[in-house]
């Protein structure tokens, strides 16, 4: 299971009822944070999650409304009694920019691990997660993430009775355990009890970014695919292209061109201009049909599908 929740879905500046940039994810009793702009603590505390658990902080690139709120989430996280390591992800630079920010919130009771990213694509396996790094177009380095929670394939009885592996290996066998009996000198190994690994659960986001096809292939077969809907007025396409930002219509374009399109795909980071996000939901739905307006708040429980 995954619980995703959009924090915070404004761009550049905060807007009454709309916190900047900033997604949480939680599995098995962990916590990825992506982004944490202005009001991401407010945002948290609004629907009930502990900061206590983030394990995880991934930067898409380091414009203030994006990380501006990282040293007051920090020291949220201390005052919660927080001891644990926390892993930062984010293009390369995260330790100098951290490190500067937190000058006002110099001392921590958890150690800071930081991996920088500066290839193309990058891919990490983190307590439950496998974590997908993309490089996006922005005017500064900037990624995408894809958060996976992977499932592994059925345990076959039949074919580990038929090898007359002993009952009390069976559940380490399924762990991933290599297991070599001193009594008979065999070794067993999962694959001779596993079959192939079965579809997980996939969460992609994306944000301040021209259209690019490290975009559309990430978002192949997620279960929601998150992307920027800056700017939903037509007129305002040769701005976005200016700042490097994507319009509505270019990310409908890019979840319909997906291998595998996306089960759902939520709008994130809407300009403060735009007021109303929702009058231009119907010409995106005839791009790409399960789109929604995502707004802060905003929630969904995943789960794995039924065999």
């Amino acid at each position: 299971m995954l619980d995703v929740c959009l924090l915070g879905t404004g761009g550049m500046t905060p807007m009454p009822h709309r916190w900047l940039t900033s997604l949480m994810l939680r599995s098995e009793g962990s916590n990825v944070l992506i982004d944490c702009g202005e009001g991401t603590q407010i945002a948290l505390k609004e629907i009930g999650w502990s900061p206590k658990a983030i394990d995880i902080m991934c930067f898409t690139h380091y414009h203030a409304d994006h990380i501006s709120g990282l040293p007051g989430m920090l020291l949220n996280m201390a005052n919660s009694d927080r001891m644990e390591p926390v892993i930062m992800i984010g293009p390369k630079g995260l330790f100098s920019i951290v490190r500067s920010l937190r000058c006002i919130a110099p001392e921590l009771p958890f150690e800071l691990r930081f991996i920088e990213l500066d290839q193309n694509t990058e891919q990490f396996h983190l307590g439950p997660y496998e974590i997908r790094c993309f490089k996006v177009k922005h005017n500064i380095p900037c990624y995408g993430y894809s958060v996976i929670v992977p499932r592994k394939g059925k345990f076959d009885a039949e074919a580990a009775k038929s090898l007359n592996i002993p009952v009390t290996y069976w559940n380490r066998l399924q762990k991933g355990e290599i297991i070599s009996d001193r009594e008979t000198g065999r070794t067993f190994r999962p694959e001779m009890v596993m079959g192939p690994d079965r579809r997980g659960i996939k969460v992609t986001y994306t944000t301040d970014t021209r259209p690019c096809d490290n975009i559309i292939q990430a978002a192949s077969d997620a279960d929601i695919f998150i992307c920027e809907g800056m700017y939903g007025d037509p007129d305002c396409q040769e701005k976005a292209r200016a700042y490097k930002h994507t319009t509505m219509q270019e990310s409908a374009h890019m979840a319909a061109e997906a291998k595998i399109p996306p089960r759902e795909m939520w709008y994130t980071h809407y300009s403060p201009s735009m007021t109303n996000p929702k009058m231009y939901i119907e010409e995106m739905q005839k791009i790409f049909p399960n789109v929604k307006c995502g707004k802060d708040g905003m929630t969904a429980v995943l789960n794995f599908d039924e065999d």
